[in-house]
């Protein structure tokens, strides 16, 4: 995706939840989250797990330039006067160990309760503690861990081939998923587990990640939201000035942006009140 020619953010918002970068994975893609990093600023900025993914460069080490710049932008921000909150998920797992410091302006939190703009309580955390093969069958959880890195793998050449057809962009992964019985089980159960534990915790709204799979609506009490991720999906939250949350789904910002053919925002962000 070509990168936007301003650097100075055009979009700022008050908070902007963030999981799922896997720096350190090829499945990164980190080109098209520094492109939104220079649209989009905030006065803090939620990281929810899996921001460095250590499985992987625990395998076999990944680490090209791009990926050192998404961590200098994230430690220019916090010097900056930006507030950073990290909480760290399954692949970061060892940031876990300092809960409660501060590393070059960036706060460690293993969970936060937030109160929003509008007055409702948000819980934030990354998720996989409802995972339950990440707790008690590890070498599972990283056995489809490299399952989910094979089928990026095949995507990425299958939308090569596909673009030189004129054909748009298709997650086989996502797709793959969605046919699954077993995912679309998988994915209802951690779902409604968050939404259980956030209302036992007495929040109105949770904001996660973890599945990869971006979603902003209503369950129950619970108004559920998770980030998503930028392997494929390239979405974030953000919280407005004005207590609106956002769906952000970068792909369609973008092409809305680089064609100028309608406001950057538009039809491309959910939003719940």
């Amino acid at each position: 995706m070509a990168a936007l020619l301003d650097d100075t953010p055009s979009n700022h918002v008050k908070t902007l939840f963030i999981s799922d970068i896997h720096l350190g994975a090829r499945g990164c893609n980190a080109e098209a989250f520094l492109d939104f990093l220079k649209h989009y600023d905030a006065d803090t900025i939620y990281l929810v797990g899996d921001i460095i993914d250590c499985w992987r460069l625990k395998a076999a080490w990944y680490w090209p330039d791009l990926h050192n710049v998404v961590v200098q932008k994230f430690l220019r921000k916090a010097r900056k006067g930006t507030r950073i909150v990290y909480v760290p998920g399954n692949h970061d797992e060892l940031v876990r160990d300092y809960d409660g410091l501060n590393f070059g302006g960036i706060e460690i939190a293993n969970e936060v309760k937030l109160r929003l703009v509008d007055g409702r309580t948000a819980l934030i955390l990354h998720g996989d503690k409802f995972d339950t093969v990440v707790r008690n069958m590890k070498w599972l959880a990283h056995f489809g861990d490299w399952a989910y890195d094979f089928a990026i793998y095949i995507n990425r050449y299958l939308n090569l081939i596909r673009r030189k057809l004129g054909m748009p962009y298709w997650s086989f992964s996502a797709a793959a998923k969605s046919k699954v019985k077993q995912a679309v089980n998988f994915i209802g159960a951690f779902e409604e587990a968050v939404v259980a534990d956030a209302n036992h915790q007495g929040a109105q709204v949770v904001i996660c990640g973890h599945i990869h799979q971006a979603a902003a609506r209503q369950i129950g009490p619970i108004f559920y939201m998770n980030c998503g991720d930028w392997v494929e999906s390239r979405t974030a939250i953000a919280e407005h000035f004005d207590g609106t949350l956002e769906l952000i789904r970068w792909d369609a910002v973008a092409a809305h942006q680089n064609s100028s053919q309608t406001p950057a925002n538009a039809s491309a962000l959910q939003t719940a009140s």
